[in-house]
């Protein structure tokens, strides 16, 4: 948590989330400050992406809520959202960029649906970008003649195009050799210098953690494990925690009474549906 409300960003509080009948996110509560890189990591399923996407302000929880530049995300009208959105970037796992456009106009994309500006203006700001993020001159190419570390840069190009205050990653580093993957943690620290900004990192990468975080937020089973800076992180007692941070796997005790539920059914409500 942050020492005072007035300088959190992004502030989450008591958020609950399900998929149908299944328990997401229980009781979720953490603040992001203003400038601060907060990393979240977790084993898969932890939730971590669901809690990701709540912050984005893309999904409902089923209770709780979710702040972000002082907007309760959860009352704001139509007009306060599109107003929101303008101050977020988004840099996807996979680029997610439009294959038929050119890498300037996935950049100048944002600029188009919320701009009035010239396209002169929108190309010089387009190569701004694209000087941040070493790839000055590329704004011609199609994505399909990039590297998969070009295709992450030119994404955080388009992300930070219209010079967002929060800078959302979903697994920046993910499928990149360790080089590449460390010259774009580089990169995030740049961009966050340069642009003032608050950044949210999701991450199952231990060196992107130790290298960018001001603070870790670790999940497990829906629940917050952790939350603290790195230094913190490394001295921590918990054998879920070292056992994350070691890369060793957990052994597991099979509850027989649970497994026989789940065999028949009576786990997942099934024998409980009239069936004999």
């Amino acid at each position: 948590m942050t020492d005072t409300d007035t300088q959190a960003v992004i502030q989450v509080c008591d958020l609950v989330t399900h998929y149908g009948p299944r328990l997401i996110l229980e009781g979720i509560s953490l603040d992001v400050a203003e400038g601060e890189i907060m990393v979240i990591m977790g084993g898969s399923g932890s939730g971590k992406s669901t809690l990701l996407r709540h912050m984005m302000a893309l999904e409902v929880p089923t209770s709780g809520s979710v702040r972000l530049i002082g907007l309760d995300v959860g009352s704001a009208d139509i007009r306060q959202m599109i107003e929101l959105r303008k101050s977020i970037g988004v840099a996807f796992q996979g680029g997610a960029l439009f294959s038929s456009m050119t890498v300037g106009e996935n950049i100048m994309l944002p600029l188009f649906e919320h701009t009035d500006l010239d396209r002169q203006t929108m190309e010089i700001m387009v190569r701004m970008k694209l000087e941040l993020v070493d790839l000055a001159g590329f704004e011609d190419l199609m994505p399909a003649e990039l590297s998969g570390g070009m295709t992450k840069r030119v994404a955080f190009a388009r992300a930070v195009i219209m010079d967002p205050k929060l800078l959302f990653c979903d697994e920046p580093s993910a499928g990149l050799d360790p080089v590449v993957a460390s010259a774009l943690d580089d990169l995030i620290l740049r961009l966050r210098e340069a642009m003032n900004m608050t950044v949210v990192v999701v991450t199952h990468e231990l060196e992107s953690v130790f290298k960018v975080a001001d603070r870790v937020t670790v999940l497990d089973k829906g629940e917050i494990l952790f939350i603290g800076t790195v230094d913190e992180l490394r001295g921590h007692e918990s054998e879920r925690i070292q056992n994350m941070l070691n890369r060793q796997a957990e052994d597991h005790v099979v509850d027989a009474d649970e497994y026989l539920s789940r065999l028949t059914g009576e786990d997942s409500g099934l024998a409980r549906e009239g069936t004999p």
